[in-house]
Parts: structure tokens; C-alpha cells; sequence
């Protein structure tokens, strides 16, 4: 069984059903859940503690999620920072493009929460040895 204790996770969430929802899986499973509505409001937060992954939804309240995706990868690896896709849109271009913007994982809503939780696991089982020594947003090592 995955050990979810200490592990961080920032939802980038415009829908408050949706946020609140998922949060509250989230924390049953044992993880530390900061819940936000912007990029800009994500951004901020990542800036003051990078978190061990981020669940961003690819309509946020000040613009486009795979847009805010791409920002963020100019300042944050994938191997540092993965970052699961949650959308509305079935279409394969938004899959693609989700991918492009530097997501490891698109999750389609509504989901499964199981399949929610597998696509956490998975990205951060090989993350979770690294989070001793991944900087934080100010550079010094955790």
C-alpha cells in the first residue's frame, strides 16, 4: 500500500463542487491537499512551497489550465513536478495537447476515484525518494 503521510498535492480547480469533491478523497486517503481556482492563485503557492504534484483542470478562472501548464514547466522539470490534466473534453487534440504543456497524466470528469488515485500513485511513486532533496521554490534543498 502506497504511504500518502507528508505528501503534498495543489488542485488547480475552477469548480467548487468539483474541488471540494475531490479535496476531500484526497485528504481520506492521507495526502495534504491545498485547493486553488487560478493559475495565478497556483502559481503563488508553488512559489512559497513546491508541492509533490499538482491536478490542475484545463479551464481555470483566469485563462486557459494547459497554458498555465506550459508557464510552469519553464520553471519546474516534470520529474520535479508532475502534474495530472482533469478535463471535460474527451477529444483527443486535448489529450495531445495536455501532453505538449508538459501533464504526465489526463484524467477525463467525472472519473473514477480509484483510477484518480492510481494515476497519483503512479506518478509519484518514483517521486517520493526525491522529495528530501528537490529544492524548494527558493532554492535550497528539502
Amino acid at each position: 500500500m502506497f504511504n500518502s503521510s507528508g505528501i503534498k498535492l495543489l488542485l488547480v480547480l475552477a469548480e467548487p463542487v468539483l474541488a471540494n469533491l475531490t479535496s476531500f478523497r484526497l485528504e481520506l486517503l492521507g495526502y495534504q491537499v491545498e485547493t486553488v481556482a487560478s493559475g495565478t492563485d497556483a502559481s503563488q503557492s508553488i512559489s512559497k512551497d513546491v508541492p509533490d504534484l499538482v491536478i490542475v483542470d484545463t479551464s481555470l478562472r483566469d485563462g486557459d489550465g494547459l497554458e498555465w501548464v506550459a508557464r510552469i514547466r519553464t520553471e519546474h522539470a516534470a520529474a520535479d513536478l508532475p502534474v495530472i490534466v482533469f478535463s471535460l473534453d474527451t477529444n483527443l487534440e486535448t489529450v495531445e495537447r495536455a501532453h505538449h504543456a508538459g501533464a504526465q497524466d489526463y484524467l477525463i470528469s467525472p472519473f473514477d476515484p480509484m483510477v484518480m488515485e492510481s494515476k497519483i500513485e503512479k506518478l509519484l511513486v518514483g517521486n517520493v525518494g526525491k522529495r528530501r532533496k528537490r529544492p524548494t521554490a527558493q532554492g535550497a534543498a528539502i
